[in-house]
């Protein structure tokens, strides 16, 4: 009797032993085909751009292809929602950003949950937002823009690329701390932006830091304050609002995006490579001529980014009752 429990027991652990080992192998043999990043957004946008520079660098590091595959509509949900529900093996990835975790806070019934329906794979980049105004504006300094809201909490408005944006959010934080309840008006990007700003239509815009630093260094408007504290190349001269208003910092993250359930061993070897290319100082260069700064985070504190981060998107749509474009 003991010794056919004994040999059960060696049996069972030889099964658990071989599936254990099963993934691991597959996992080191990663990856032995191409590998898709999806982007939500077409060619040539920032996010697309982004996954462009690291798709381009990858493969010296990993042995295959990544090549990017735009798949456009809802704001990236269709692409968020493909990545999704695609076999965790390593070879669907998301080129994700901020805007996917305010979407699901805005429209609740989307198909997936940031959070939940994949595995954080890296952080990679940020995106500096910018202040603009026009140069007859009364404020020219973040203490004096601060001040401009508190006397003025109604005389303004202020123009973003859309409801539900870090943009838009993030000038919400901004009424919020001053006291005021100046006009949101929703752009379809900086290009729309810009020019009214310069041409007296509309007061205040909030744009990408080189959109708003190429009309600056022209002349055209007065880059005011950046909304986060990182430096990017180019637009050192520019202060953060954060010497107006201590330890505000507001910046959309770019990240890659992984399948829930993909195995440890593969997302580790992913995060890996895209921390080896992130710190070449060639990616640093093509970073800072996109309008980004790179921003490495390992899939751990990646996704406790992401939650803290949705948590803090929340509260402010909460409290500023912000709700989607036709809700």
């Amino acid at each position: 009797m003991k010794a056919r429990q004994a040999i059960r027991a060696a049996v069972a652990l030889g099964l658990a032993g071989a599936l254990l080992a099963a993934p691991m192998a597959w996992a080191q043999k990663y990856p032995d085909k191409p590998i898709r990043l999806v982007v939500g957004y077409s060619a040539g946008g920032g996010v697309d751009a982004a996954a462009r520079l690291l798709s381009a660098r990858l493969p010296a590091i990993l042995g295959q292809q990544v090549m990017v595959e735009n798949r456009t509509g809802a704001t990236g949900i269709i692409a968020a929602d493909f990545v999704a529900k695609a076999p965790p093996d390593g070879y669907t990835l998301m080129m994700g950003e901020s805007a996917l975790l305010i979407a699901k806070l805005l429209q609740p019934k989307i198909p997936i949950d940031p959070l939940t329906s994949f595995k954080p794979v890296a952080g990679a980049f940020i995106a500096p937002l910018m202040i603009v105004t026009g140069n007859d504006f009364p404020a020219k300094t973040p203490a004096e823009l601060v001040a401009q809201l508190k006397a003025h909490p109604t005389s303004y408005s202020f123009g973003t690329s859309g409801v539900g944006t870090v943009q838009h959010l993030g000038f919400e934080m901004l009424k919020q701390a001053t006291g005021s309840s100046v006009v949101h008006v929703p752009y379809r990007g900086a290009a729309q932006i810009v020019p009214d700003v310069i041409g007296g239509q509309i007061p205040i815009g909030v744009v990408s830091a080189t959109a708003g630093m190429a009309q600056a260094k022209a002349g055209k408007l007065r880059a005011l304050a950046l909304m986060n504290t990182a430096k990017l190349e180019g637009v050192e001269s520019v202060p953060p609002l954060a010497d107006a208003l201590p330890g505000f910092d507001v910046a959309p993250r770019i990240f890659v995006l992984a399948p829930a359930g993909t195995p440890n061993e593969i997302v580790e070897k992913l995060s890996s490579a895209i921390k080896a290319v992130l710190e070449t100082p060639e990616a640093g260069t093509a970073a800072a001529a996109l309008g980004t700064l790179r921003a490495y985070v390992a899939p751990a504190q990646l996704g406790k980014d992401m939650a803290d981060e949705t948590a803090r998107w929340k509260r402010i749509i909460s409290e500023q009752r912000i709700v989607a474009e036709g809700g």
